[in-house]
Order: structure tokens, then sequence, then C-alpha cells
């Protein structure tokens, strides 16, 4: 009996020893892995956008990602289905139920999200947009394209790309307050610096690819003179295409697009839009996370450390802009 005991009390230290060396070796792996003022892998942020399955949100999701890997957080991705304001409203009401430490969020709509911003900043979850914005005091923070001079951009391509005169129309979605940015910068634009060009209709596409472009055959059918139209966003662009394609007016009709989606790409490549504007959206996906990480871990040095050229963080922050042409297209493509 005795010596029973002993064999016992002998598996009992060795099985402690065991535990302690487990301990130990886990606790040194956290340490390593997680680093000095880095986040824990229970700390989610989430991305919230709208039309969510479409390629265009693809990069800036890469950004999100790529700065959650650096950072060693989690991150989710959600948002409504469709182009839909009560929907994306649900989504975000939905998101801030979980408490996440963070929201990157673009939104549909410049204003009816101010009460669904309010609730998340009252519950202490910091909220920062991107892509599109809304007029809120409520978020800390806008990464985006600097939409009205993009908007000039357009007016500048499309003038020079129709030969300084004719007709031109815009294809938009009101609603949104970037587009609303860019279709007056290209107004403005248009009606400051030229004589010869005219704007005979700005049209609701609804950022569906399928209005767009029944929007433009109608354009086209009225107006069979029209020599170019300025498209705010990828469907838009996609569906004037078809348009044009259609109705065989590849080489007299020019178009400005927005966004390099691969269809949009396509159509540059074979000449049926003419141009197009490339966005950072990387850079906002990116930046949107080291911004929401440095507002839960105030001067983190990893911040510091490995992010030195991250913007300050400001109401406004440019993500900058590029154009895309026949020419150079094939950089745009995801390799």
């Amino acid at each position: 009996m005795k010596k029973l005991l002993q064999i016992y009390a002998f598996l009992f230290i060795v099985y402690f020893l065991y535990l302690y060396n487990y301990h130990m070796n886990e606790s040194h792996l956290s340490q390593l892995t997680q680093g000095e003022g880095q986040g824990e892998f229970s700390e989610k942020y989430v991305m919230v956008t709208f039309q969510s399955g479409i390629d265009y949100w693809k990069n800036s999701l890469k950004g999100f990602e790529d700065a959650a890997q650096k950072l060693n957080v989690l991150v989710e991705y959600r948002g409504a289905t469709q182009h839909d304001i009560h929907e994306q409203i649900t989504v975000m009401e939905q998101v801030i139920a979980k408490k996440p430490a963070g929201i990157a969020i673009s939104a549909i709509d410049p204003d009816a999200l101010t009460k669904t911003f309010e609730k998340a900043r009252d519950m202490g979850i910091p909220v920062v947009l991107f892509d599109s914005g809304a007029a809120s005091d409520k978020v800390s923070s806008f990464l985006g394209t600097d939409n009205y001079k993009t908007g000039i951009t357009a007016a500048h391509k499309l003038v020079e790309l129709i030969g300084k005169k004719g007709k031109v129309a815009v294809i938009t979605s009101p609603n949104q307050l970037n587009h609303q940015e860019r279709t007056k910068g290209f107004l403005d634009t248009i009606k400051k610096e030229t004589t010869g060009v005219e704007v005979i209709a700005v049209k609701d596409g609804k950022g569906d690819q399928l209005v767009s472009s029944k929007v433009a055959m109608n354009l086209l059918k009225k107006y069979p003179d029209l020599k170019g139209i300025f498209a705010t966003e990828a469907n838009g662009g996609v569906g004037v295409g078809e348009a044009v394609s259609l109705l065989k007016k590849n080489q007299k009709v020019k178009i400005v697009s927005f966004d390099t989606d691969k269809q949009t790409l396509d159509l540059i490549k074979d000449g049926t839009i003419s141009a197009t504007l490339a966005q950072g959206t990387w850079r906002m996906g990116f930046w949107s996370l080291l911004f929401l990480f440095d507002l839960q871990h105030k001067n983190s040095p990893i911040i510091k450390r490995e992010f030195s050229d991250k913007p300050p963080m400001t109401s406004y922050v440019d993500t900058g802009i590029s154009i895309v042409t026949k020419e150079n297209v094939e950089n745009y493509y995801a390799k």
C-alpha cells in the first residue's frame, strides 16, 4: 500500500511539472505573438459596406485584413446586400450590439446613419468612415477620395476626349454624398472652364448596372449627337458601356467612369470606356484600421514603431486617385 502511494505521489508531481511547463511555454508564446503594444486576437474590428458582394470592396477589405495581420487583431466583414439604407442601418445595429473594438463604414446616405453613429459612440465604439462619408460629428474621421477634385479631373479628361466641344451627360447616385461631390466638381468645372461643352442631363443610375444601361440608352436615343458620359461609379460605367456598345456608338461616345473592377478594366481594354478613375481603396481599408486601433490604444508603441508613414488622424484624409486608360490598364488588373 505504501509503495502504491509513493507511485501516485510521483505521478502527481510529474503531472504538476508538466502543467507548469506547458503554462509557461504558452505564456511565452503569447508574449512573442502579441508583441509590445499590439492587440489581442479577442479584439475585433468590423468593416461595414453596402452591395457587399461587388468587386469594388475587395481592395479596401484586403487593406483592412493586411493591417489586422500586422496588429494581431481580428476583423469581420459585414454589409447590406443591396443599395438599401434601411438594410445598412439594420446591419450596423447588429454590429453595434456585439460591441466590437471599432467600426469602419462606407455610408450609403450622408444623414440617415446619424442616430446609429451616436449609439455606437455612446457605447464607446469608435467609428471611422471610408469611401463614402456622412455629415456627422459622431465619427472620428473620413478616409477617402477628394470627390469634388475627382469630379474636376473627370471633367478635364472628358472635355479632352470630346475635343472641347459637344453635349455630355452624367449618370450618378444622387443620394450618396461622394457621388454628389463628384457630380458637383464635374458640373462646376464644365461651367467655369468651358464654352463649347453643354451638360444636357444628370440622371440617377441607382448604382445599378441594368438601370444605368437603360438610362444611358434613353439618353443616347434622345440625343443622338451626345458625345460623352461621365459615370460616377463602376456599375454605372459598365451599364453605360453596354448601352453604347448595343447602339454601336463605341467610337463616337466617350465614357469616363470610376474604379477598377474587372468589367470596367475589360471595357477600357476593348475601347468602350475611354478612362476610369482609380481610387486608393487599399489605403482606405488599411488606414481605417490603423485609425481605429489608435483610438483604442492611445499612443500605441506599435503604431509609432511600425507605421511611421500613417497619415495623422484628422477629420479628413485624402487617399488619392489615378487615371486609367488603355495605355496603362494592364497595371490595374489583380495579380
